[in-house]
C-alpha cells in the first residue's frame, strides 16, 4: 500500500477502560471521556468499548452504559461495542439497549458482537446461569438481533421498543477462524482482535474474504484490525512506555493480573515469559513517528485491511493522548 492509500485509511480507538495503579475507576472514566474527545478532534472514526468482567484492570463491564456516557460527551465520532458478548445477554435486551442508544445518538452507534464470555468460566456461569451453554446459539441470536433492530418486526408478538427500525450496524468480532465463517456467511463487517490474539489473524481474514456473501448491509467484505500502538517522540521513549503494556500481558500469561503499572526501565521476566508476551504482541507497533509510519505501511500493505483500530495501554494519560495524536499525524501525513 502506498503512503497515499495509508492516509485514506479510517482509524479508530478501542478503549478497555483500563484502571491504573494509584488511581480509581472514576479516574478511568474521566480519562476515557478525555480520550474520546481528543480522538474526535483528531479525526478518529470510531470509539469502541469492550465487555469484560471480573478483571481488576478493566472497568468496561457495563459496556452499553459507558457507550452512552462517551456518546453524550462527544458530538460526531461513532461510539460502539468492541464488543458486546452476546451469549451473556438475550438478543431482545441488547436490541432495547442499543436501540435506546441509537435513538439518543442517531447514526453514531455501532454494535460489535462476540461469542466469548469476556471473563473466566466461573464468572461466565454467574452471568449466564442456566444459559451457560448459550454460545452454541450465537449464530441464531445474531439473526434474532437483526430482526429486532430491523424494519420488518412490527407485527411480531415480541418487539424491541426502542430498537425496532434503528438498524444499528452489526459487526462480528473474532479472535479465531470460527467467527470468520459466520461474518462471511451473514455478509457482515468483520473486526479481528489482533491486539491480543494474532495467531489466526491472517488465516481468519482470508477465510472471511474468500467466503463472503454480499448482504443487504454490505456488498463487499470489510476487515477491521485492532492492534496495539505505543507512539512517542522517539523509539526509545515508546519502548519505555510500552513496558506498562508488556507488564499487563505478563500478568495474563502468569495469571497474576494487576492494575496497569507505571513504565519500568527493564522488564523482569524469564525467557519463556518474554517469548509468550512477544507472541501476543505480534501486531504491536511501538515506535516514534518515522518507524511507526514504516511499520504501518508494511502491515496495511500486507493485510489490505479496510480500517485500523488502536488500543494503547499507556500509564500516563498525557503520554496516552500524545500517542494517539502522533498516530493520527502519521496516518494523515
Amino acid at each position: 500500500m502506498s503512503e497515499n492509500r495509508l492516509s485514506k485509511l479510517p482509524y479508530s480507538v478501542l478503549d478497555l477502560a483500563g484502571v491504573r495503579a494509584g488511581f480509581d475507576i472514576a479516574d478511568t472514566f474521566k480519562n476515557s471521556v478525555a480520550l474520546a474527545q481528543h480522538a474526535e478532534r483528531l479525526g478518529y472514526n470510531r470509539y469502541w468499548l469492550a465487555e469484560h468482567h471480573n478483571m481488576i484492570s478493566v472497568a468496561s463491564s457495563a459496556t452499553s452504559v459507558l457507550i452512552g456516557h462517551i456518546a453524550g460527551h462527544t458530538s460526531s465520532i461513532r461510539v460502539g461495542s468492541g464488543g458486546i458478548m452476546l451469549p451473556n445477554h438475550t438478543p431482545l435486551i441488547v436490541a432495547e439497549q442499543f436501540g435506546t442508544l441509537a435513538t439518543l445518538y442517531p447514526n453514531r452507534i455501532d454494535l460489535g458482537l462476540g461469542r466469548a464470555p469476556g471473563t473466566d468460566q466461573l464468572t461466565a456461569f454467574e452471568i449466564r446461569g442456566e444459559r451457560f451453554h448459550s454460545p452454541q446459539h450465537f449464530p441464531q441470536d445474531v439473526l434474532k438481533l437483526q430482526q429486532y433492530l430491523g424494519n420488518d418486526n412490527y407485527d411480531s408478538k415480541v418487539r424491541a421498543i426502542p430498537g425496532e427500525g434503528t438498524n444499528v450496524p452489526i459487526w462480528i468480532l473474532g479472535s479465531s477462524t470460527e467467527s470468520a465463517h459466520l461474518a462471511a456467511s451473514y455478509g457482515l463487517p468483520y473486526a479481528f482482535a489482533s491486539h491480543f490474539a494474532p495467531t489466526h489473524f491472517l488465516e481468519a481474514i482470508s477465510i472471511y474474504r474468500n467466503n463472503f456473501r454480499p448482504s443487504a448491509v454490505l456488498k463487499e467484505p470489510y476487515v477491521l484490525s485492532c492492534v496495539n500502538v505505543v507512539a512517542a517522540d522517539t523509539d526509545e521513549e515508546a519502548e519505555r512506555l510500552s513496558t506498562s503494556l508488556k507488564t499487563l500481558f505478563l500478568g495474563i500469561v502468569t495469571n497474576q493480573r494487576r492494575l496497569l503499572q507505571p513504565p519500568v526501565e527493564r522488564m523482569n521476566w524469564s525467557d519463556i515469559e518474554e517469548a509468550a508476551v512477544e507472541q501476543m504482541l505480534d501486531f504491536a507497533f511501538i515506535a516514534g513517528p518515522e518507524k511507526l509510519k514504516s511499520q504501518l505501511n508494511s502491515f496495511v500493505s500486507h493485510t489490505k485491511i479496510d480500517e485500523l483500530m488502536v488500543t494503547s495501554h499507556i500509564y500516563d494519560q498525557q503520554a496516552r493522548l500524545k500517542s494517539y495524536e502522533i498516530l493520527a499525524n502519521v496516518l494523515q501525513s
